[in-house]
């Protein structure tokens, strides 16, 4: 399998504080990824350099064998690169089909017919068609989560990034997400995703990374990274034990289907 992304001794620091601290790991083409770790531990932070919102200190990253190192954002998210943020915050006087046209013009370089399209299959596949029109502002809190991820995917990425999707959600919307975020994987998409709901990554990610103080403490199989010692002393603790579990999630639906242009 080939490896599509790799973090080499990467480092970061804000002032005198060393945020991200010699990290390391690269993630192959089609895997999904799930990120734990507890609060401060640097994930957000590594996905900023991953996508090229921060730049690193020193260490490279090198995307499908290119060194993409100095590139910023919006030169990463053309090279197929995606992300979503923590909190949602589309352009909420505009409706959804722009919030994703933008995602589809700026991000992906497309125009005309090519950039609408995009925009329409994006939404489509997040279960957007029915609000396509509606201001962003309107939506509720999971409807803007699924605008999120439509974004990214109008992009056409070949990497998504996703942090923390899920906050903020009741246990059957985080059930829906779920469903959606591996249907994207499942047409393609290389995933990697960071959550603090540890039980709903097990359910989907075939590989489990966690983060300490901005290294690397653990990385493998979920379950054999979350039975492990040093994983529970140091992060998970009673954690998992405390959790309910998500609802039970029906086969992966279809994704990708195409949008008739209007």
């Amino acid at each position: 399998m080939d490896v599509l992304l790799e973090l080499r001794d990467v480092r970061k620091s804000f002032g005198a504080t060393q945020v991200i601290k010699g990290l390391s790991f690269s993630v192959n083409t089609g895997e999904f990824v799930g990120v734990i770790g507890p609060n401060g531990a640097g994930k957000s932070t590594a996905f900023g350099l991953i996508a090229g919102h921060l730049r690193s200190d020193t260490g490279s990253i090198l995307f499908d064998g290119d060194d993409v190192t100095s590139l910023g954002a919006d030169a990463r998210c053309r090279a197929g690169i995606g992300r979503t943020f923590q909190v949602p915050q589309p352009f909420a006087g505009m409706t959804v089909f722009e919030n994703a046209l933008v995602a589809a013009t700026y991000g992906a370089e497309l125009t005309g017919r090519k950039a609408s399209f995009a925009a329409h299959d994006a939404i489509d596949r997040c279960g957007l068609s029915d609000v396509r029109s509606s201001p962003a502002g309107s939506l509720t809190l999971l409807q803007r989560k699924r605008l999120e991820l439509a974004r990214a995917l109008a992009t056409s990425p070949r990497l998504l990034l996703l942090d923390e999707v899920g906050g903020g959600l009741t246990d059957s919307e985080v059930a829906e997400l779920l469903q959606l975020v591996r249907g994207i994987h499942s047409s393609g998409v290389t995933v990697i995703w960071i959550e603090h709901l540890v039980h709903a990554l097990v359910s989907v990610a075939e590989r489990l990374v966690v983060l300490t103080e901005g290294s690397l403490l653990a990385d493998g199989k979920p379950t054999d990274v979350i039975n492990s010692k040093i994983v529970r002393e140091t992060y998970l603790g009673e954690e998992l034990a405390m959790e309910e579990e998500v609802p039970p999630l029906s086969p992966p639906s279809t994704v990708g289907g195409a949008h008739a242009a209007d």
